[in-house]
């Protein structure tokens, strides 16, 4: 395949008067021409240069009148939510980040809040700061100022600082003159989460080149929600949108745990930053000039309102060659220059159920190496090494009822212990507890006949091959599996101080087993969809699920959609390509779609046709269980049973909305009883942003549960309804067995008839051979 276009050349002069910054933002613009990530499905995609890109096109390096700008950041928003302990002779932490493709850092400091232990030498102790790896601070630590929460301003060179980073603050730390022990818990230092980092940067203006996709418009190094508007030419169509929610969904995956949030303008280009417009030659918004459009096209270009900022153009002559560019696009086509027209983009396998990137596959083990992005992370060195973790997105619909666990089989090897101590590794999901394995050499066993067996093995042939049930109870729709190895350090001598280096790992062939477990569960159920956009998600590309907007649509009603698509798309990994944007009168031609419908009482019709069905109607009041369940725990949507056992009664409420409030419901569709609907009701559709609000914290997002959540000053309720329907399938004998386990009566009566039938049968079969005996004898 060969791929041309148009690459504007990086010229002119910017900023930063340093040499050795103008050498590093060369380099940093070439690095991020190859920024593109890997094509992904993109087999039988033919790309063609557009026939003319526009001069205009190519801009300067920087604009003029581009300045330094400042920004800053916690420890806390760099992920350190807790305050950091140095501890021992040598106790070091690190604080990782980066910097943006299209910035160019021409200054930086580091306000330290910290403390340390009063017993400390200062003639002996301090604080070493680095950053990547060089020096740029030694701290004192004076016994007068010990105890005391301290701040020092450090100035850190701004050449030190490159794409990704990491400042190191260790402790070198003695207590005593004379013989000590390393692990003394006088040797601490505290570092609080509040120290933060401030950075000055210089805008780096990139060349309109897609082979930079995603940058700028989404940049893996930066670390906040994702802030990106959509732009259209007047009111979208429904075939416009679905374009646009393939794109959205697209940059909700690669967003991921950052969250990214859209906005929606019609014929009004942002003042600032940058956009994705969605267009054809008939309908260009305001302000945009279009390459040549010949097909399927995408292009990069200048913001004409922003210097810095770029506009991604998705371009085609009709709705259908809009979708192809938003397919080849999402689906990492191979792209370059400032636009490119895809001359082919043949059909794309369907998606099976269940069968999202982001998922553990469930039709088949598992290995830990496809669950973790380095294999380096699933190793550890010292005596007090980091966690190995390994995150697991289950399908949340896995039916776990009488099942004994989830089989693990588990591989591992380490630095055998010198003689017998207490060496272990401990297993744990989140923060639930799972079990503990003796780092002796051999695998651990509970039975006698394992016990003997391991008499005979030869201590510490690795690796270690373990067999573990995972209990389902502790698991969430976003949980990690965590393996701490607990080194016992040796007994020291006199005045020894150093010890035999340790190192441990997780095999990458160790795997997770989930091909045994059916999919099915009750509903509705409100943490499953806030959790993993469960059950629209069963299908990664949403080829089963239609989105109703009101017939009226603002674009506060779009960037709501627009959002939703980026929020599956972050579950699945996976762009929409399969979805369908409905008006409600073309609901019933597509009954047999899992459907999200967005409005409000007087927009969207439907909530009027459906108010029987809806837990909470039009104009009515209802009374709903109360839980306080969803405040004290992680949702749980493993329930053993596949029953209501997500939302435990406390009391009884009357719910009637106000005119301010945002409602999210789930319930049965009213066409199609093996489908579900989620409908987001709020009379101001720009209200919905702060359910996104709370959708979006960690915090918040555990109290979605049950069959409404209710968004009312600011504080979010669950209500669980008295409606539950089941999604999913069970093998008969399974269905059987589980149906009867709970209705115990019913099976009484079933076995009751069915034993007088047999009674009756068997008699009439006796009668019959006595009759026969008789007429036989002449009797």
């Amino acid at each position: 395949m060969i791929v041309r276009g148009n690459r504007s050349a990086l010229a002119g002069r910017w900023l930063p008067p340093r040499s050795a910054a103008l050498a590093f933002a060369l380099t940093l613009g070439f690095g991020a021409a190859h920024a593109q990530q890997p094509p992904a499905d993109a087999a039988g995609m033919s790309v063609t240069p557009a026939p003319a890109a526009q001069d205009a096109l190519a801009v300067p390096p920087v604009a003029a009148g581009s300045g330094s700008r400042q920004s800053q950041q916690t420890l806390r928003d760099l992920g350190i939510d807790y305050e950091m302990t140095l501890r021992g002779i040598q106790g070091v932490a690190g604080v990782p980040f980066s910097i943006r493709n299209d910035q160019v850092v021409d200054q930086a400091s580091l306000k330290l809040k910290y403390s340390y232990s009063p017993a400390l030498l200062p003639d002996l102790s301090h604080l070493k700061v680095t950053v990547n790896d060089v020096t740029v601070a030694t701290i004192p630590v004076p016994t007068e100022q010990a105890g005391q929460v301290l701040e020092r301003d450090i100035e850190i060179d701004p050449r030190l600082i490159i794409d990704y980073n990491r400042i190191n603050l260790q402790l070198i730390g003695h207590y005593t003159r004379e013989c000590e022990d390393p692990d003394h818990t006088s040797l601490w230092a505290n570092i609080d989460s509040g120290s933060t980092l401030q950075l000055g940067w210089v805008p780096l203006q990139l060349n309109n080149d897609l082979a930079l996709l995603p940058v700028p418009f989404f940049d893996a190094r930066d670390t906040r929600t994702l802030q990106l508007p959509f732009v259209f030419a007047g009111q979208p169509e429904t075939a416009t949108l679905e374009s646009a929610g393939i794109v959205a969904s697209w940059f909700g995956a690669l967003a991921g745990y950052r969250g990214a949030r859209f906005s929606a303008a019609i014929d009004a280009i942002p003042l600032q930053g940058n956009a994705v417009v969605m267009a054809t030659p008939r309908n260009v918004p305001q302000g945009v000039e279009l390459p040549q459009v010949n097909g399927p096209t995408l292009a990069v270009t200048n913001n004409p309102n922003d210097p810095d900022g770029k506009l991604l153009l998705v371009l085609g002559r009709d709705a259908e060659e809009l979708r192809k560019a938003a397919t080849a696009l999402t689906l990492g086509t191979p792209l370059s220059g400032a636009s490119a027209t895809i001359a082919e983009l043949k059909a794309i396998a369907p998606r099976r159920p269940h069968d999202a990137p982001n998922w553990v596959p469930s039709d088949r083990p598992v290995p830990f190496g496809e669950l973790v992005e380095r294999p380096s992370e699933l190793n550890v060195r010292g005596y007090n090494p980091d966690l190995v973790r390994v995150g697991l997105q289950l399908p949340p619909d896995l039916f776990t009822w009488q099942e004994q666990g989830i089989p693990m089989n588990l591989r591992y090897r380490y630095t055998l212990p010198e003689g017998a101590d207490e060496s272990k590794l401990n297993i744990s999901i989140n923060d639930a507890f799972v079990t503990t394995l003796p780092l002796n050499g051999l695998p651990y066993a509970s039975s006698a006949a394992g016990m003997l067996w391991n008499k005979m093995r030869v201590r510490g042939e690795m690796p270690i091959e373990q067999k573990v049930m995972l209990p389902t109870g502790p698991f969430s729709a976003n949980s990690q599996l965590r393996f701490h190895f607990f080194f016992d350090r040796p007994q020291a001598g006199e005045c020894k101080n150093t010890f035999p280096d340790v190192s441990a790992a997780i095999d990458q062939d160790s795997t997770i087993d989930l091909s045994g477990f059916a999919h099915y569960m009750a509903m509705p159920n409100l943490a499953a969809f806030g959790n993993a956009g469960f059950p629209f998600t069963r299908m990664a590309d949403l080829s089963e699920t239609g989105l109703v907007l009101p017939d009226n649509a603002t674009v506060d009603d779009v960037a709501n959609a627009l959002t939703l698509f980026g929020r599956m798309g972050a579950s699945t990994g996976y762009p929409a390509l399969g979805n369908k944007v409905l008006r409600a009168a073309e609901v019933k031609a597509n009954a047999g779609l899992d459907l999200i419908v967005l409005g409000s009482r007087n927009n969207q019709p439907l909530f009027s046709e459906w108010a029987s069905r809806m837990p909470i109607g039009e104009g009515r009041e209802r009374r709903f269980s109360l839980s306080d369940w969803a405040a004290r725990e992680m949702p749980l949507l493993f329930a053993s049973d596949a029953r209501r056992t997500d939302l435990k009664t406390t009391a009884e409420v009357s719910v009637r909305p106000g005119a301010g409030d945002v409602v999210m419901m789930g319930f049965q569709s009213p066409l199609d009883s093996a489908r579900s609907v989620v409908a987001i009701l709020a009379d101001d559709p720009a209200r919905v942003s702060d359910l996104f609000d709370a959708w979006f914290k960690p915090a918040t997002l555990r109290q979605f549960q049950g069959s409404v959540v209710l968004l009312q000053e600011g504080k979010v309720l669950s209500l669980a309804g008295n409606q539950t329907y089941y999604v999913g399938h069970l093998p008969p004998l399974t269905w059987a067995r589980w149906y009867f386990s709970h209705n115990p009566l019913l099976l009484a009566l079933i076995v009751g008839i069915g034993s007088l039938l047999l009674a009756l049968l068997a008699r009439w079969m006796l009668m019959r051979h006595t009759r026969k005996r008789l007429i036989e004898g002449g009797g």
